[in-house]
């Protein structure tokens, strides 16, 4: 956790470490993410205080859980979740995790290149709305949104986001914005 002192008082900034969304068919979207994402159920029950079936699942040992599966949407209601959103280390889980996230039933699938990540979106099974991406080497200031394209190969794909980024106001090398950005978060 990061403090930080305003006028002599502390405000704490803490950190975000996982999410928890409604289902309607629980069994189908933990097959769903535990399935494309490899995700674990560490465990599952009735809530004592929020009465209702849950899953708990997590990608990372030092996490008990990273996502947090709710019975209890109502069968006709729509998703309110803007994205879930997961990050991979290369271009080749991204495409992995494209070719898995199509078989196990996700749709709407689209790739976005936004300068300083190349992203893929899907609805999942009941229609929560999914981001995979990948940060690239550069910053330019969002939103920012071309089209993806998987095939090409990665030095290609990243010569063309170059080409793309350093017509940009605000492009800057990502190393140096997350420089700045720390030195402003200070």
């Amino acid at each position: 956790m990061i403090r930080i002192s305003l006028q002599g008082s502390v405000m704490a900034r803490p950190h975000l470490s996982h999410f928890g969304i409604f289902v309607r068919d629980i069994d189908l979207i933990e097959r769903f993410y535990t399935g494309v994402f490899g995700l674990l159920a560490t465990d599952r029950g009735v809530g004592k205080t929020f009465r209702n079936q849950l899953v708990f699942l997590t990608g990372d040992p030092r996490q008990h859980h990273q996502l947090v599966l709710s019975g209890g949407r109502a069968p006709d209601s729509p998703s309110t979740v803007m994205q879930l959103s997961f990050t991979v280390e290369s271009l080749d889980e991204l495409r992995a995790i494209r070719d898995k996230a199509l078989v196990a039933g996700a749709t709407s699938l689209i790739g976005l290149n936004h300068g300083n990540a190349w992203s893929i979106y899907f609805d999942d099974p009941e229609g929560n709305k999914v981001e995979v991406y990948l940060d690239t080497p550069f910053h330019v200031p969002q939103p920012c949104g071309e089209p993806l394209n998987l095939e090409l190969g990665d030095e290609a794909l990243l010569a063309e986001t170059r080409a793309l980024v350093e017509t940009l106001p605000g492009f800057m090398p990502r190393d140096k914005y997350v420089a700045e950005l720390a030195r402003t978060l200070d």
